[in-house]
């Protein structure tokens, strides 16, 4: 990849302004590659619906679909996206289900000194302004090499798209066309539009009874025009020394520095209304984020929520050492729930030691580095149905640096576009899982799952250990160049780099790789060993299905290549070293037909243009983490009139039984309510206690309520005894006549066991 085909790229990009204004050809929408969005069963479950600029109808220009690093296209969703440079040029979208929002990704040339280029693209439904839309390249475009600058003089140019995102004002119904469409090129010679989300954002989260309200109450500006930091924190003090919800409201709030959250709810309006932002102006590494304590510093911080907010910050450089992330700090016991987190440095950069912290039902976007990172000591934590896109580093990591990390997960996570390096990793630690996730399009130096022994601090005790469950993800255009390197990488990749890969069992199972960049699978550094791959479809692949850079021992079956590039499927350096066991009902690959020698040009577009429909035929090993069928509570949040301890309410919604929520004790009336994301129609609900005999029979006084805004709320099933019994699984079924409502609610009277609520799952069921 020589640095004058990457000039070139970017003087054919920011050209612009001389192009002249042409009769634009309009295009349907088309068929593309794969979507992330297309897998079932797998991923994030997210509140909208995306649509690629390349299937909508435009009179624009196709980026094409090279992968190359440096092309516009390479780090485009479904690698191709439409470029507008004349006024007039447009993008169509049509609308499946009602929606009031939209965020796009799109790219904008960068100004000739890096300091970045602002303007504005419409917002239109025909020829009806909705609203003109800011958008700017000051979040993107970076040069040169890791840790990267802001100097247009440097090669390598990088990290084009940003995201912007409004409310309409306005709910449109299915079948509305939307169109984003340039209004003049006086500011901005080209648009380039990758795609389109549209969501129906539901009515602000009204605050909690009792809660501190950081405005009323601590005179807090939500405006943004003064810094509000130490009013936050004055506020976030009195809710954790009184044991009360604090509450953010409607309001874009700028902090210059972190708020340090203790023991305390810290909860919003919804990531479209509560908005943290802001940046020191003179001490430019201070700036808005959450924070737990330090382990040196009295840390970790226990039992913290933070829910229902956004932390979007004005980070537009990678400095490593500087602390402005969304997250950080310790946190155990601790859970982040719908938060929205974009342009700071790392979505959630957590530095243990820690035990318990949960991210989920969040959205990660244009992060300058990683977009969380489990570093030093965090142990069963995880992060799950979480959406991440547009990261410069690591999207999903965990680094065990000098101190393990162990039993830590990445559980239903869809994630798009690392700009840099992988999608999900873990730099050592022992007894890893990663399942049901859905990653898409490696950009360079990395792949869709990594496990390396890599970086300082990870070997010995912190090296790969324990039994490692990879399982039932899928891996669509993964891995990809390394500039350093001049070879591909693959999309399930094993480096052992400080040391050999040789202390643990890892096992994958039920995997698509699909329309691989490069290699599918592919071995460096030291020798990896334990390995054990079944039920694995490797489905396209731009070079090879197997690449050995080092030796390598494993066990395969049922792993089932087709669309290889090469005629020779395996690329073997490690000779003799590479020992693949023979599982039985493998195909479409042979170690005897390999190759080492000079690296072949890769050749995209091997895979599947629909998605896999072979169902899994291993029973997975670990408890599912797909919700379970019918139950629409599943990983929704939920919240509660009073918790004690750690014992807080998203754990009913966790799919784990052995997790429990327990009101405040000798306090009835106590209530917990789950929220569905829209309105439904149901007709039951499941309530499990959790299952050993330790929990004795008892009976539960509660009726059910329902609401469709949150704020009123009808009975669906008047108050009653229900009995948990470990002889029947310490579950009870509670039937109701159809109702329709997005709000869930118990409120409970009694309880025979112990003086408070308890509950460790609450299932949601459709009439």
């Amino acid at each position: 990849m020589a640095n004058r085909t990457l000039r070139r790229a970017l003087a054919a990009l920011t050209a612009g302004a001389a192009i002249a204004t042409v009769v634009a050809i309009a295009h349907p929408a088309q068929a593309a590659g794969l979507s992330p969005f297309d897998i079932a069963g797998r991923g994030a479950t997210v509140p909208f619906v995306e649509i690629e600029a390349e299937k909508a109808a435009h009179n624009g220009t196709s980026t094409g679909t090279d992968r190359t690093y440096g092309k516009l296209s390479s780090e485009a969703s479904g690698r191709e996206a439409i470029t507008l440079d004349a006024t007039g040029e447009y993008v169509e979208f049509t609308l499946t289900k009602p929606a009031n929002a939209v965020t796009f990704r799109y790219s904008i040339p960068d100004n000739a000194n890096g300091t970045g280029r602002d303007a504005s693209i419409d917002l239109r439904t025909g020829s009806t302004l909705i609203k003109s839309v800011p958008v700017t390249s000051k979040y993107s475009w970076y040069y040169g090499y890791y840790p990267f600058s802001n100097n247009p003089g440097d090669p390598l140019p990088h990290h084009f798209y940003d995201e912007a995102r409004t409310l309409f004002g306005t709910t449109y119904q299915a079948g509305t066309k939307i169109r984003l469409q340039v209004s003049s090129t006086a500011q901005s010679p080209s648009f380039t539009i990758d795609l389109a989300d549209f969501e129906n954002v539901p009515a602000p989260v009204a605050k909690p009874s009792g809660a501190i309200d950081v405005v009323a109450d601590y005179g807090a500006d939500p405006t943004g025009a003064t810094d509000s930091t130490a009013k936050f924190q004055a506020a976030v003090n009195a809710g954790a020394s009184s044991g009360r919800v604090v509450y953010v409201p409607q309001g874009n709030f700028t902090l210059y520095s972190h708020v340090i959250v203790d023991r305390v709810t810290l909860a919003g309006a919804g990531p479209w209304y509560s908005v943290l932002g802001g940046r020191h102006p003179t001490q430019r590494n201070l700036a808005a984020g959450i924070y737990g304590k330090y382990n040196g510093q009295g840390g970790p911080s226990q039992n913290v929520v933070v829910r229902d907010l956004a932390v979007i910050g004005d980070i537009r450089e990678r400095v490593d050492n500087d602390q402005v992330n969304a997250f950080g700090g310790a946190m155990s016991n601790s859970t982040i729930d719908n938060v929205w987190m974009q342009h700071t440095k790392v979505g959630a950069w957590m530095d243990g030691p820690m035990d318990r912290f949960t991210i989920k039902n969040s959205r990660i976007l244009d992060q300058t580095a990683d977009g969380v990172n489990f570093h030093i000591g965090v142990t069963n934590s995880t992060v799950t149905n979480t959406f991440v896109r547009n990261t410069g580093d690591d999207a999903l990591a965990m680094w065990a640096e000098n101190v393990p990390n162990v039993g830590n997960s990445f559980t239903r996570n869809t994630i798009v576009a690392p700009i840099l390096a992988n999608h999900l990793v873990s730099y050592g630690g022992r007894d890893i899982v990663m399942t049901d996730n859905v990653v898409s399009e490696s950009v360079s130096n990395g792949g869709g799952i990594h496990v390396g022994n890599r970086y300082p601090g990870v070997t010995g005790p912190t090296a790969v250990a324990g039994t490692w469950t990879l399982a039932r993800n899928t891996l669509i255009r993964a891995g990809n160049s390394d500039y350093n390197w001049n070879f591909g990488i693959g999309a399930l990749w094993f480096w052992g780099d400080q040391g050999p890969i040789t202390g643990a069992t890892i096992n994958v199972t039920d995997t698509d790789i699909l329309d691989s960049s490069y290699a599918a699978i592919q071995w460096i550094g030291n020798q990896t060993s334990g390995l054990n791959l079944t039920n694995v479809n490797i489905a396209g692949a731009g070079t090879f299905a197997l690449q050995a850079q080092a030796p390598a021992s494993a066990r395969f079956t049922n792993v089932r290549a087709s669309g290889i590039a090469q005629s020779q499927t395996v690329y073997n350096c490690a000779g003799a070293g590479l020992q693949i066991a023979d599982g039985g009902g493998n195909s479409g690959w042979s170690t005897a037909n390999s190759y080492c020698g000079p690296w072949p040009a890769p050749r995209y577009g091997n895979g599947p243009t629909t998605p896999p429909t072979t169902p899994p035929t291993t029973p997975p090993t670990t408890p599912p983490t797909t919700p379970p069928a019918g139950n629409l509570a599943a990983g929704r949040p939920a919240t509660a009139t009073s918790q004690t301890d750690v014992y807080g309410p998203g754990n009913v919604t966790d799919g784990n039984a052995n997790t429990y929520w327990e009101s405040r004790n000798n306090a009835f009336p106590q209530s917990i309510t789950v929220d569905l994301g829209q309105a439904r129609s149901i007709g039951r609900v499941v309530l499990k206690l959790p299952p050993p005999a330790a929990w004795g029979t008892r009976t539960q006084t509660l009726s059910v309520l329902g609401s469709t805004d949150g704020n009123s709320f009808g009975t669906l099933k008047s108050s009653a005894g229900y009995v948990f019994n470990p002889a029947s699984a310490n579950t009870a079924t509670v039937t109701f006549p159809a109702a329709t409502a997005r709000y869930v609610r118990l409120t409970f009277t009694g309880n025979t066991g112990w003086p408070a609520g308890q509950l460790s799952e609450f299932e949601v069921h459709p009439s």
